[in-house]
């Protein structure tokens, strides 16, 4: 059993695969803890799902948060016995990186990338919904190429309610009309279809500068939501990252 751990600005997501089968995951928030309370929260995930910490063979890392970094890697080797690979653009994760500075590209959009070429092949999109929205597109021939980054959607929303008193805070999810019969709806339907037609409209600017249409597939937290109204989104892969880290894993051992 592998354990995969992917750690973002605001949530974290821990996986354990047995062979190529996600069995458990869980979604955390991303906070700064010791190592030991982090051992014994990962401790406690496993016993619950009636894991031996003893089955766990090796654990994979991907991180934009450094500060959490060294903390969580101490945790796996000490309370889970294993030695704990951080992804990063040094490592040879199978994946050229065509990218100016190959040390800016975040560890999450290399794993994702990796992910995306094994299940869809390339050339590729990946978009992640997350604190960010991030788009990284893969060449013909498997280059890394670099992306877009804009604000995810709670980020735009958490934007919005503070400099709008009177707004009431909303569910994310997409209303039945993109006209907002109310105000709550009318704020989804700003939200939702909106980040929906800017992910089209960049798409669609990615292909026509790479000279061809591609798969677009879509991960992160949010991605349910608005793949259900883009016009361009093309597959559905929530666990796609920890998928990347078993692939970098079984790869680099």
């Amino acid at each position: 059993m592998i354990l995969v751990i992917d750690v973002g600005n605001t949530t974290t997501v821990i996986g354990v695969f047995e062979g190529d089968r996600l069995i458990r995951h869980w979604r955390l928030v991303s906070e700064r803890k010791t190592s030991d309370e982090v051992g014994i929260l990962l401790l406690n995930l496993l016993t619950l799902s009636s894991i031996s910490p003893s089955d766990i063979t090796g654990a994979a890392m991907s991180s934009v948060v450094p500060s959490l970094d060294l903390i969580i890697a101490e945790a796996v080797e000490s309370y889970i016995g294993v030695h704990c690979i951080r992804v990063n653009a040094d490592l040879d994760i199978g994946l050229p990186i065509a990218y100016e500075n190959r040390w800016e590209v975040g560890a999450d959009r290399l794993v994702n990338s990796v992910a995306g070429i094994s299940k869809y092949g390339a050339p590729l999109i990946v978009v992640d919904f997350g604190t960010a929205i991030t788009l990284d597109v893969i060449s013909e021939d498997g280059a890394y190429l670099g992306g877009t980054i804009s604000p995810g959607l709670v980020t735009s929303m958490d934007a919005l309610f503070g400099k709008t008193s009177k707004l009431p805070q909303v569910a994310l999810e997409a209303p039945g009309s993109v006209i907002g019969k109310n105000t709550r709806w009318a704020i989804q339907s700003g939200v939702v279809y909106g980040t929906a037609g800017s992910v089209d409209a960049l798409v669609r600017r990615i292909w026509k500068q790479i000279g061809r249409e591609s798969p677009v597939v879509a991960t992160g937290g949010h991605s349910a939501t608005v793949a259900s109204v883009s016009e361009t989104i093309s597959s559905l892969e929530p666990w796609l990252t920890l998928e990347g880290l078993r692939l970098i894993y079984d790869r680099l051992t």
